[in-house]
């Protein structure tokens, strides 16, 4: 099996109690001690947690800082794990990149992150070259709303997604090449939409997008989780295809 493109160790298991004020999470850990662990995901997190749920947290490198744990992952299900850090998708797809194993992008080179970029100065999530040394921009969305066998994004409106979409548009209209990787951070789906019935316009936006061009890359994401024997875990990120994009519903 290949390794994982990245990975955590020394992570904490512990049971979910809630979650509240968006950036907050308490959590039962084995020996009983109840903690505040900080959420990095402000959505709305739907389908992605329940009370009960067996987490895992890391625990904060800072030792004066006021939260001493972050919530990486949660367990749905016996083995299934869904990723509810947000910031790991933009390393992830980086590190691919660099690595030339990127679903749906080979043979990219020069992998820099969060590059100012455009008449806006926006600031782009991955910029590559491609081997003919076009400039590559890669805009990353992490996937995580369930609907039966559907992963959808985005779980809520969201402006900020569709002036991202048409920040692309324009990159390729000025002869670069653009793409929109949503990293669909739970195994338990097997085809990628967009959520039109949350978010109309971002649908509607992002069919313009794929008309005019911008690559979509729907990335399947393993969580691979493994026991130490010190009573820590260690969590894992391969990214091992592209699901398939709005086939017939």
């Amino acid at each position: 099996m290949k390794a994982p493109i990245l990975e955590k160790r020394g992570l904490i298991p512990g049971s979910l109690l809630q979650r509240y004020q968006r950036f907050l999470a308490d959590v039962r850990l084995e020996d009983g001690t109840v903690i505040t662990a900080h959420c990095t995901n402000t959505g709305t997190m739907k389908t992605c947690w329940e009370p009960g749920d067996r987490v895992l947290l890391e625990p904060a490198a800072n030792p004066d800082r006021k939260l001493k744990y972050t919530w990486l992952a949660c367990e749905r299900g016996a083995g299934n794990w869904i990723g509810v850090d947000t910031g790991m998708p933009n390393r992830v797809v980086a590190e691919a990149a660099r690595r030339d194993v990127l679903p749906g992008l080979s043979g990219l080179q020069a992998v820099r992150t969060e590059v100012k970029y455009g008449a806006e100065r926006s600031r782009i999530d991955v910029l590559a070259l491609d081997a003919e040394g076009r400039q590559v921009f890669i805009e990353v969305k992490n996937a995580t709303l369930k609907e039966g066998d559907w992963v959808l994004f985005p779980d809520a409106v969201t402006e900020r997604g569709i002036k991202h979409l048409r920040e692309l548009q324009v990159m390729l209209r000025e002869g670069h090449r653009a793409a929109i990787a949503f990293f669909v951070h739970r195994a338990d789906v097997s085809c990628f939409d967009a959520a039109r019935r949350v978010d109309p316009a971002y649908a509607a936006e992002l069919d313009r997008a794929v008309a005019a061009g911008v690559a979509i890359l729907p990335l399947a994401v393993r969580l691979v989780t493994t026991p130490e024997p010190d009573g820590h875990w260690r969590l894992g990120w391969e990214l091992p295809g592209l699901l398939p994009w709005r086939p017939e519903r």
